[in-house]
């Protein structure tokens, strides 16, 4: 199974979703269609197995350190290590945690996520939220990240900061009475650092936490 989840993450990592066939698969491992169906039964499970495996690894950095005295910066550390995984690999949002009876990984990456709320004052349904909003943020965050580039993009024909130069440059042509907030933040948008605003929103998640626990 080991070297299957590999060749198909392999495969996952060169050219998305859409590459990964029992076929392509089966032929990777020099081997029959066949084969393949003695480990999973569908694509579905061949996905969903494919991202725990390398939820596995995500958690094995996780376990390299152990948290401190301060259950927040725990909450930090596992998030931003979550989404630098997405990142490096879009084709993983759509399945984390989708089927969490093949995905034990991901079940306990959820579960070490959820310990560290309860070193904080909150009821379950806060401690639910609060581990659902980290999730969210990180995946989220790090899907959109991950997105098809705009044709212009892909194509070579403009950088990504080209790109939004442009959009802003529109954005500073609008009305600024009916459109205030756009004029108010549009040089930050123009060039901005999308790992940045990660951080940024993920603080700002952690920060609301804390308060509402009291910490």
């Amino acid at each position: 199974m080991d070297a299957v989840l590999t060749a198909a993450v392999a495969l996952l990592d060169e050219a998305g979703e859409p590459a990964l066939t029992f076929r392509a698969l089966a032929r990777r491992l020099g081997g029959g269609v066949a084969s393949i169906y003695w480990y999973v039964a569908s694509k579905d499970e061949l996905l969903d197995r494919a991202a725990d495996h390398v939820i596995g690894a995500v958690l094995a950095e996780v376990d390299r350190h152990p948290p401190g005295d301060d259950p927040v910066d725990a909450l930090r550390a596992m998030a931003v290590t979550l989404f630098d995984a997405i990142v490096r690999r879009p084709w993983l949002a759509a399945h984390f945690m989708r089927n969490t009876e093949v995905q034990a990984n991901s079940l306990r990456l959820y579960e070490k996520l959820g310990q560290q709320t309860l070193r904080l004052a909150l009821t379950p349904e806060q401690r639910f939220h609060a581990v659902s909003a980290i999730v969210g943020v990180a995946v989220g965050t790090a899907a959109d990240m991950g997105r098809e580039p705009p044709p212009e993009v892909r194509d070579g024909a403009a950088d990504r900061d080209a790109f939004l130069h442009r959009y802003a440059q529109a954005w500073r042509a609008l009305d600024p009475a009916e459109y205030p907030f756009v004029h108010e933040i549009v040089d930050v948008f123009d060039g901005h650092d999308d790992v940045a605003q990660f951080r940024a929103a993920l603080d700002l998640t952690l920060a609301g936490l804390r308060e509402q626990a009291g910490a």
